[in-house]
């Protein structure tokens, strides 16, 4: 499996050469391609891309909005996520749902969605990925992961949220809700107590992007060698590869 971050951007004012496009993964195996997510600024954009197939984990404008002007390929999403995006002019023929605890395969790719909490508009889901037998789990906007164990059991990497990188993000909303992001601090115990031993942080927040990287970068490797766990912040064109 190869991991291509296309973008590691979250929906934030600030942009340097690491850190440009709204976050996106591609996920290559046996020369098939999948694209995590499509924001906005991956309209038009995304036909250079030339994936087989897109999987949205929200309809946030960061993570779909990218398709408001159509796919060049099958789309797979959630019921949620289909309401939000229903009048895009994205082909009957190209809209796939994908349904929560149920794995689905897709382009070689095997792809199985948990409920996450994140936003109450746009409801959201992470991705557990297998591609031959390594799997990893992908979820880039994240207050709690529902059934935590069974999203990450076995896993070789966590791909997470990187809003922020020790500033707690989540709030309530006027109904109690919790909603936002969990410090990457807290992931990395997550990735502890389920024995993922990788941590790969992106959809990098203001902390991140408008800071001194090399500095959160030590404070990172700090948190994570606290709790055994190696860790890094993808930038924009990264790649990765698992076997």
């Amino acid at each position: 499996m190869k991991l291509t971050f296309l973008g590691t951007k979250g929906y934030v004012d600030p942009v340097t050469d690491r850190h440009r496009r709204h976050t996106s993964t591609l996920v290559s195996y046996r020369r098939r391609h999948v694209m995590i997510d499509c924001g906005a600024d991956w309209r038009r954009e995304v036909w250079k891309v030339r994936p087989h197939a897109i999987v949205i984990t929200h309809a946030h404008p960061d993570h779909a909005f990218g398709l408001q002007d159509g796919s060049p390929c099958p789309v797979w999403a959630t019921r949620e996520a289909w309401e939000m995006m229903k009048d895009w002019p994205i082909g009957e023929n190209q809209r796939h749902l994908i349904s929560e605890r149920t794995p689905r395969t897709i382009e070689g790719i095997q792809v199985e969605a948990f409920p996450v909490i994140h936003s109450t508009k746009a409801p959201a889901v992470g991705f557990r990925i297998t591609a031959g037998r390594v799997a990893v789990f992908y979820v880039p906007d994240v207050v709690w992961i529902e059934e935590r164990g069974d999203a990450l059991s076995g896993v070789r990497c966590y791909i997470g949220d990187g809003a922020s990188l020790d500033q707690n993000l989540v709030r309530r909303d006027k109904n109690g809700n919790l909603i936002g992001h969990t410090p990457v601090r807290t992931q990395l115990t997550w990735c502890e107590k389920e024995a993922v031993p990788w941590m790969i942080v992106t959809h990098c927040g203001s902390q991140i992007v408008g800071g001194d990287e090399r500095q959160l970068g030590a404070r990172l490797r700090q948190y994570a060698d606290e709790r055994g766990v190696r860790a890094e912040i993808a930038h924009d064109g990264m790649t990765r590869i698992l076997r």
